[in-house]
């Protein structure tokens, strides 16, 4: 496993990469309404990358076919946009998208709940935020990458949610997906130890039900078994000698 240390340059052109990731996400989900196509998000959202001066990460990347992955309720990630695919009250609706700024990617994902939802999914949707979080309290130098994935595993699991085992966070910079692999749950070794400029895309994703998922015929979008909801909640992050910075998130702090 080689995991890279950006340089100062590095770190600012992925610093703007998230800036900007972190807008297009805040728009999208201004924008989101009852009666929109999946495949209406996905136009949204990548008109929204392209006025940044931007490329979405996603489109084209291994033969995927939109810019934004949007998945719905049992839909766990990869989700396909498709015009056929109507979005209505109570949705769960999980955003997921990268921008490339100057040769640098910057990844992140959000799940909004589309007007009124049962308390449970609202739970959900909050304690996968909020698992991300408690990852982030070792997200720094002088812990190890898999206390990380330990923290977001073990605080899921306190609720009785699922915490996918099939998918994980990953090492990001000039290319999508970098070393290291980074799960959301607990490892048997620690991993290695974290260092100041690294650059991680962390991202839990829990499902209501079972830990199980399957892949759907077309290759690509994740569902869970049982057909409950999932949430997904990701940033990318900048490890530093303090607390971690994080990239795609520019007006909350950590919890």
């Amino acid at each position: 496993m080689s995991i890279k240390i950006k340089s100062a340059r590095e770190i600012e052109l992925m610093t703007e990469a998230g800036r900007i990731l972190d807008r297009v996400h805040r728009e999208l989900g201004r924008k989101l309404q009852e009666g929109m196509s999946t495949a209406d998000i996905d136009c949204l959202g990548e008109e929204i990358i392209r006025s940044f001066g931007c490329t979405p990460s996603f489109l084209g990347y291994n033969g995927y076919p939109a810019s934004i992955c949007v998945s719905v309720n049992e839909e766990v990630v990869h989700g396909i946009p498709d015009r056929h695919r109507i979005i209505k009250e109570g949705d769960v609706i999980s955003l997921d998208a990268g921008v490339i700024y100057r040769g640098y990617h910057s990844d992140a994902a959000r799940t909004y709940i589309l007007g009124d939802a049962d308390e449970e999914v609202r739970k959900l949707v909050e304690v996968t935020k909020q698992s991300f979080f408690e990852g982030m309290r070792y997200a720094k130098e002088g812990y190890h990458l898999y206390d990380i994935s330990r923290a977001i595993g073990s605080y899921a699991r306190r609720f009785g949610y699922g915490v996918v085992r099939e998918l994980c966070g990953h090492g990001i910079g000039t290319k999508l997906h970098e070393d290291p692999q980074i799960p959301n749950f607990e490892m048997p070794r620690r991993g290695p130890k974290l260092r100041a400029g690294m650059t991680l895309a962390v991202e839990p994703m829990i499902n209501l039900g079972t830990e199980k998922v399957r892949w759907m015929p077309d290759g690509w979008t994740v569902v869970t078994k049982d057909g409950k909801p999932s949430a997904h909640y990701e940033n990318t992050i900048l490890i530093t000698t303090g607390e971690p910075k994080i990239l795609t998130l520019s007006e909350e702090i950590i919890k």
